[in-house]
């Protein structure tokens, strides 16, 4: 069956656009105007991924992206789709949970391959390895599970899939851009402080293992192993 998508977008010319996109390639889609309609939607079924939307009728939609995060089932991704571009609304959005975030005015094409590749990230089932240790960090990427000092860590799924891309380079420096590549499936120019927006907040969930994702200055990150 084809993915399903809900479009969270109160404008419709927009709302349409992006479900006829959407559509030529096959997906379902669901189109709600408010956080009420996502809500109504969201109680009645579980769409594969989530456009957002943040400045709704009534509300944020960084609310609906919060609540998602402590929500029961599975982990659905969400890609924010707005206006507000600032570098701390971007921050912000992904310290909420947005796995990627794309300002208005915006290139359906790259939606769509953007959309395309977090779905093959997320539906593609992990291949069995051993539990990976190193000092107080262990993560076990059967469960998609990260343990600092015994206490398991809340990673989205894009924080994990960044942090093992790390740590399967085993020690070799890695650019943004292949970080980009490898996490996100695409590169773009200018979206390489997507990256280190990741990095900073993988960091501080980390805690006492944060100093074992190292910054090349001028290069990029690596894992110490």
């Amino acid at each position: 069956m084809s993915a399903h998508v809900l479009i969270v977008e109160d404008e419709e010319d927009i709302a349409r656009l992006v479900a006829r996109t959407l559509e030529k390639e096959n997906f379902r889609s669901s189109i709600a105007g408010s956080l009420a309609e996502a809500q109504d939607i969201l109680s009645r079924q579980e769409p594969d991924l989530i456009i957002l939307d943040l400045m709704l009728p009534d509300g944020d939609g960084l609310e609906l992206c919060k609540a998602l995060r402590f929500r029961e089932g599975k982990e659905i991704p969400v890609v924010v789709l707005t206006a507000k571009g600032d570098e701390v609304d971007r921050i912000l959005g992904f310290e909420m949970g947005a796995d990627d975030y794309i300002v208005k005015p915006f290139s359906p094409r790259e939606l769509l391959l953007r959309v395309k590749a977090i779905l093959r990230r997320v539906q593609k089932p992990p291949e069995p390895v051993k539990t990976l240790k190193f000092g107080p960090l262990e993560i076990d990427p059967n469960k998609i599970e990260v343990r600092v000092e015994g206490k398991t860590i809340k990673l989205t799924r894009t924080e994990f899939n960044l942090l093992l891309a790390l740590v399967e380079a085993k020690g070799k420096v890695l650019s943004r851009e292949i970080l980009l590549d490898k996490v996100w499936g695409y590169t773009f120019e200018g979206y390489a402080r997507t990256v280190d927006t990741h990095i900073r907040r993988l960091r501080k969930k980390l805690g006492p293992a944060a100093e074992l994702v190292e910054t090349v200055w001028g290069i990029g990150y690596r894992f110490r192993c």
